[in-house]
Order: structure tokens, then C-alpha cells, then sequence
């Protein structure tokens, strides 16, 4: 379930819990800032802060503060000696705020949950200020309604962030420990749209994987058999009709990503001219560099596509790892689309991580 309509939940519900959030992450860490974690009083954990002794200790510090219920900010130290005292040996440093007061933030929880569901973006404000307890203040705002005048860190690294899809923890820098003021810039990101056009064995195997990075994913297939969602994982929509008009039919936005990978020749061209000229952050198409070499010769020579247009696409697709299996053709296919949504240098374009 996503965190914050869970911690809403946890709320409405009156059991007590601790939000556990990790405001920074410098060097080699099991987790990113941002991520949150939610534990009861009890010590039982919902998300994960990255296990081992980090977790045990959040679990430790939750059930504390579900007792007294003052939040607490900490830092932990990874670089404890292999096989010495089992501290962990990552190499990095993690400094994590456990908040037992989160209740005082429902409706910010909630806004955040409200928007993942209809698909908008925004921003949480988490300011942490020194004292013991450390007091926590939660802020949101919807990408459209972030001030002109925001406070402490600022419009424009606020808006920064958001538009890097980045957290960051900004500390105001002060002569007054006491005073001393931090703020999480945690941006509220919808999950990417996958649409995968064809429901067989490589469909599957992507739809499999692709769930595990977090795409909202759907199925489109000529085939009933094919759209069936025993054969998919929890959460994935199917949609059975013709294919080129159902494509069409998809709302596919700037964070969109369609991959082609239908059981015919005609049936590829068809998807392909359906989305070939959609905002799409990505296009990619299963084949041979024949099958491609004919599908790009016919979309230039009729019309349906410029040469730039079709540039676009990833085709054949995925990464170049030497997939033979339909698992590891879905590996490479999952890896390209993290690629390209991180956009780590040559990985952003078409025509650099084909087969040979």
C-alpha cells in the first residue's frame, strides 16, 4: 500500500506508531533520503529503512518514542569493520527523524496520498527544528501552488527539486544550535505509466519486472486470453480490443513510457503509428534490425513518421546484455526504461543501448 495512504489510515485508525523518515543519505546507504518507513509501538515495521542493525535500531528508537512521544533525529555511521563488531559496512552516513507525532500532519499525508491517486505531483516539506524533543512541522504543496516567497529553503530550490525528482536536506546555517533548522524537500512523484502492447511471453516476463521498479502499468492485447490478470501481477490493468485502437485510446503523457512487443509485424507498425507522436518519455519496439529497418523505411517513405520522429525509437529494444531468454529480453528492456527515466548521459537516447 503507499506509505502515506497508510499512514493515514494509521491515524483514523488511533493506533499509536512512529513515522520514520531518513532526512539525509551521504556515501554507499541500503536507502535514499525520503523514504519512510512506518513502525508500531510494538516494533512491527511497514516499509523498510534498508534492514539490518539501521532497521533494529529504528525499531528500537520507534518503540521509545511511541512511549513518550517526543520525535528523536539521529545520525548512524556505516563504516564499522567487516567481520569485527557487525556494524554495518556500507561506507556511508544516515541521519533519520523517527516521529511519533505525525498525527499533528494528517492532512498533509493525506494531500500527498490524494495526488499520487490522481496522478499529480507536488511537493512535502518536512522541517525538523532542534531541541529536545526536536520539533516537526509538515508542509505540502501541489506543484501549482508553491509560493513565490516560500520560506526556508526557498522557491527556487524547492521547485528544483521537484523538477529533478530529487530529496534533498537543506540546514539553515546558525550560531544558535538551538535554532538550527532542517528541511527534507521531498517531491510527491506519480509512478511512470508503463504500457506494454502485447500480453504473450515477453508481456509478461516485462510486466513482471517492471513492477518491481514501480511502474503503474497496462497490458494491451488482441488476444482475450492474453489480457487475463492471473497471468500479471497484482495491480496491473489489462485491455483487450484492437490494437492500434487501443493505443490510441491511452492517455500517454510525459511520463509514459510504451513498449512494443506484440506477436506480428502488422500488429508493431499499428501500435507504433498510434504513439509514434505522442509526448511519450519513451518508444520502444521489440524486433530484429531487419524487421526495424522495414518498419522505419515504410513510417519515413508514407509519411507517418519523419526521420527525427522516428529517431525516437528504441528499437530493437533493451539494453545490450546478450538476452537470449525471454527473462533476461525483459531485463534488458526494465533496465533501458530505469535508464532513460534517470537520465544517466548516453542512456536518454535511441540508438544507444540497441543489440547489435
Amino acid at each position: 500500500m503507499e506509505i502515506h495512504r497508510r499512514i493515514v489510515e494509521l491515524i483514523d485508525s488511533g493506533r499509536r506508531f512512529a513515522l520514520s523518515l531518513i532526512l539525509e543519505a551521504e556515501g554507499s546507504t541500503p536507502r535514499d533520503a525520503g523514504v519512510k518507513a512506518i513502525i508500531d509501538e510494538d516494533g512491527r515495521i511497514s516499509g523498510t529503512l534498508g534492514g539490518g542493525l539501521v532497521e533494529a535500531e529504528a525499531q528500537r528508537r520507534a518503540v521509545e518514542a511511541c512511549q513518550s512521544n517526543r520525535p528523536v533525529v539521529y545520525d548512524v555511521n556505516l563504516q564499522g569493520v567487516p567481520a569485527g563488531d557487525g556494524a554495518a559496512v556500507c561506507g556511508g552516513r544516515m541521519r533519520i527523524l523517527i516521529d511519533p507525532t505525525a498525527a499533528r500532519h494528517r492532512d498533509c499525508y493525506h494531500h500527498a496520498a490524494e495526488a499520487l491517486r490522481d496522478r499529480k505531483r507536488g511537493v512535502l516539506l518536512t522541517t525538523v527544528r532542534s531541541g529536545d524533543p526536536p520539533h516537526v512541522n509538515v508542509k505540502w504543496y501541489t506543484q501549482d501552488s508553491i509560493p513565490p516567497d516560500a520560506d526556508f529553503p526557498g522557491t527556487k530550490a524547492i521547485r528544483s527539486c521537484l523538477a529533478r525528482e530529487t530529496c534533498r536536506l537543506y540546514v539553515e546555517t546558525s550560531d544558535d544550535t538551538e535554532a538550527r533548522r532542517e528541511v527534507l524537500v521531498e517531491p510527491v512523484i506519480p509512478q511512470p505509466r508503463l504500457l506494454i502492447v502485447g500480453g504473450g511471453h515477453v508481456g509478461q516476463a516485462l510486466a513482471r519486472q517492471a513492477a518491481l521498479v514501480a511502474f503503474d502499468i497496462t497490458v494491451i492485447d488482441d488476444r482475450p486470453e492474453f489480457t487475463e490478470p492471473a497471468l500479471f501481477p497484482e495491480g496491473v490493468t489489462t485491455r483487450y480490443g484492437d490494437i492500434g485502437k487501443e493505443v490510441a485510446a491511452c492517455p500517454i503523457a510525459e511520463d509514459t513510457y510504451v513498449v512494443v512487443v506484440t506477436r506480428a509485424h502488422s500488429h508493431d507498425a499499428e501500435a507504433l503509428e498510434a504513439c509514434i507522436h505522442a509526448p511519450a518519455a519513451y518508444i520502444g519496439m521489440i524486433g530484429s534490425r531487419r524487421k526495424v529497418a522495414l518498419i522505419r523505411k515504410h513510417f519515413i517513405e508514407s509519411g507517418l513518421a519523419t526521420q527525427e520522429q522516428f529517431d525516437r525509437v528504441f528499437a530493437p529494444v533493451g539494453l545490450d546484455i546478450g538476452a537470449v531468454t525471454v527473462p533476461e529480453i525483459a531485463t534488458s528492456i526494465v533496465a533501458q526504461l530505469v535508464a532513460v527515466r534517470r537520465k544517466t548521459g548516453a542512456y536518454a537516447r535511441a540508438g544507444d543501448m540497441a543489440f547489435p
